[in-house]
C-alpha cells in the first residue's frame, strides 16, 4: 500500500472496496461518469460520506460532471493495493475452505489463492479450482517462494491459533479468520475475522426486533 493509506481513517479504508465494487457494476453497464449521489446510492452510503471519503483520495470529480468511472476505479485500486497480484494461502479445505478457493472474486479483485493447505493426510493431492492440498507442513516453504504476506484460516477453532501462529513465524502479516475463536497475534499483525454465525445471530436480533414492533 502507498504511504498515504496511514492517513486515512479506518472506517474509510473500510468502505473503498464497496465503493470499488459500485464502480465496478457501472463500468460493466457502460456507465462513463456518475455523479457522488449516484455513486452513493450504488454503495449504500450517503453522498456526503462519500466525497469525504474521496476526498482523501484526492479524487473530487469534476462539477457538473461528477466522477470519471474508470478514472476513480483506479485510484481506489491502486490506494487499496488490488492493482498488484496479492498470493494468498488457504488453510483448512473442509466445506468452508472449499468453498473460498472456489469463489471467483479473489481473481477478479487482485488476489490469487497459491496454496492449499490443510493438516488432514487423506486430502493431501487433492485438486480444488485448479490448486492441489498440500500439507500444512508446506507453509513455510510456500510462503517464501510465493512472497505470502495474507493468510486465510479456515480451520475448526481448536486448530485456529496454532495456524495462526505458524502464519505469523513464517512472515504472514495479515491474516483472514473464519475459525470461530479469536486469535491472538503481535503488533503488526491485522486480523480481520468473519464469524458467519455472530452475522446471523445479529440478523436474528433485527427480525426479532421487527416482530416485537409491528
Amino acid at each position: 500500500m502507498g504511504e498515504s493509506v496511514r492517513d486515512i481513517p479506518e472506517a474509510t479504508v473500510a468502505r473503498l472496496p464497496v465503493y470499488l465494487r459500485a464502480l465496478n457494476t457501472l463500468a460493466e453497464a457502460g456507465t462513463r461518469t456518475c455523479s457522488s449521489e449516484e455513486l452513493a446510492t450504488a454503495a449504500g452510503v450517503n453522498s456526503a460520506k462519500l466525497r469525504k471519503d474521496l476526498s482523501y483520495l484526492g479524487s473530487y470529480g469534476t462539477r457538473g460532471v461528477g466522477y470519471d468511472v474508470d478514472y476513480l476505479r483506479y485510484q481506489i485500486a491502486r490506494e487499496i493495493g488490488v492493482t498488484q497480484d496479492w498470493p494468498v494461502v488457504i488453510v483448512g479445505i473442509g466445506n468452508l475452505g472449499h468453498a473460498l478457493a472456489n469463489y471467483s472474486g479473489f481473481r477478479s479483485r487482485g488476489f490469487r489463492v497459491v496454496a492449499l493447505l490443510d493438516a488432514d493426510h487423506s486430502r493431501h493431492g487433492e485438486v480444488v479450482a485448479g490448486v492441489d492440498v498440500r500439507a500444512f507442513d508446506d507453509l513455510e516453504e510456500i510462503v517464501s517462494t510465493h512472497g505470502v504476506a495474507i493468510g486465510v484460516i479456515a480451520a475448526p477453532a481448536a486448530a485456529a491459533q496454532d495456524v495462526a501462529d505458524r502464519m505469523v513465524a513464517c512472515g504472514i502479516t495479515s491474516i483472514l479468520n473464519f475459525a470461530p475463536s479469536v486469535i491472538s497475534v503481535p503488533d503488526g499483525v491485522d486480523v480481520r475475522k468473519v464469524d458467519l454465525s455472530i452475522e446471523l445471530q445479529i440478523l436474528a436480533y433485527h427480525e426479532q426486533r421487527k416482530a416485537q414492533l409491528s
